[in-house]
């Protein structure tokens, strides 16, 4: 029994790094990400992107790197607001790496503000015991 039980916490240990990728936490990163952008705040969206992050935003150049990523979601928030992410599907790539599948709303600040929706697929990665955005890929629905 005393070995089962050993067996069991074993493996049951193994496994924690991969429940870190769960649908409910990998949204709750998404909704810091949406926190942070709604608010203006370009360097605590960088934040949550490896150093070596790269977005390929529709309709332009693919950018690498935090600095171009906060230059990036900087122009946005000067644009966009209101922006919610939905995770959809979370895919386990091993214990140090997720894919997400989600969808976008946003919408545009002036006087007629209409909402921009569509989705994305980003890679998330582990870094120390942080997960971070490695890359990000989105499109719109129109």
């Amino acid at each position: 029994m005393r070995i089962l039980t050993l067996v069991t916490a074993i493996c049951l240990s193994g496994s924690a790094p991969a429940m870190a990728q769960d649908k409910a936490t990998i949204q709750s990163l998404s909704d810091k990400f949406a926190q942070a952008f709604n608010a203006g705040d370009a360097a605590g969206v960088a934040t949550l992107y490896t150093d070596e992050a790269v977005i390929l935003p529709p309709g332009a150049e693919m950018m690498k790197g935090r600095t171009a990523i906060q230059a990036f979601w900087k122009g946005a928030a000067e644009q966009l607001g209101n922006g919610k992410l939905t995770t959809v599907e979370v895919k386990s790539l091993g214990p140090e790496a997720a894919q997400e599948i989600g969808t976008f709303s946003f919408r545009t600040k002036g006087s007629q503000p209409q909402e921009i929706s569509g989705k994305y697929v980003v890679i998330w990665e582990k870094v120390g015991s942080d997960w971070k955005l490695a890359t990000d890929i989105w499109n719109t629905n129109k």
